[in-house]
């Protein structure tokens, strides 16, 4: 069976909006007098995970109250939204789309963040008009994003193809847990945040996207099967 399309993850994957957000909480940690607690971050990024960290809320505890939960929130989303908007495109993004295209496949995007987010940014960088198909975290029940394989099943729905027939590309261990779940042969391409983190499952790794040989991969795997 042919492959038929590839499925991006978003943030960390197309835009690094995931070094912001722990650059910005580092400082803000950090004027407090206390280390950000990456490992618990870790366990949340890409999805829900097992995990339930709240950033704000672990800082707001262990300073006793002397600033909000929900002040915290705004001082970070201000700050981190303003540093994402200085971010250019990953590193083999348009490569990616550039080989995708070549090789007729069809494009979707399939992301734990809400549309409000991910189509700002995908307008904002031109790049809307690349995706037949954006699923993100509005599009499923609540709790129902990665590493739940909801988000790419309704992805393959949408696109109306069976899960062998799909690439997907994720910087993240929840998001390689959720499409392999899915059944989608999965690419696992660490950004800076998450090169640390134990991967589990990806059926290739790569250092960066700019590595992909979207034609050789799928040629191998078209071969092997």
């Amino acid at each position: 069976m042919a492959f038929k399309a590839l499925i991006f993850d978003f943030d960390g994957l197309i835009l690094d909006t995931e070094t912001p957000e722990v650059v910005v909480w580092e400082k803000i940690y950090s004027d407090h007098g206390l280390d950000f607690p990456l490992d618990s971050w870790s366990t949340i990024i890409g999805g829900d995970g097992s995990s339930t960290f709240d950033a704000a809320a672990h800082l707001a505890g262990a300073v006793a109250g002397a600033v909000g939960a929900d002040s915290l929130r705004r001082q970070h989303r201000t700050l981190s939204d303003a540093l994402t908007l200085t971010q250019p495109l990953l590193p083999g993004v348009m490569g990616a789309l550039d080989q995708a295209r070549r090789l007729g496949l069809r494009l979707a995007v399939a992301s734990s963040s809400p549309h409000a987010w991910v189509d700002s940014h995908l307008d904002r960088l031109g790049l809307r008009q690349w995706f037949e198909v954006v699923v993100c975290s509005d599009d499923v029940p609540p709790g129902r994003v990665k590493p739940n394989p909801e988000l790419f099943m309704k992805a393959l729905e949408s696109l109306k193809i069976a899960a062998d027939q799909a690439i997907a590309l994720e910087d993240s261990p929840n998001g390689v847990r959720a499409a392999r779940a899915a059944g989608v042969y999965t690419v696992a391409i660490p950004n800076p945040v998450t090169h640390g983190l134990v991967f589990d499952g990806e059926d290739l790794r790569l250092a960066s996207l700019s590595e992909l040989r979207l034609g050789e991969l799928v040629s191998g795997l078209v071969e092997r099967r």
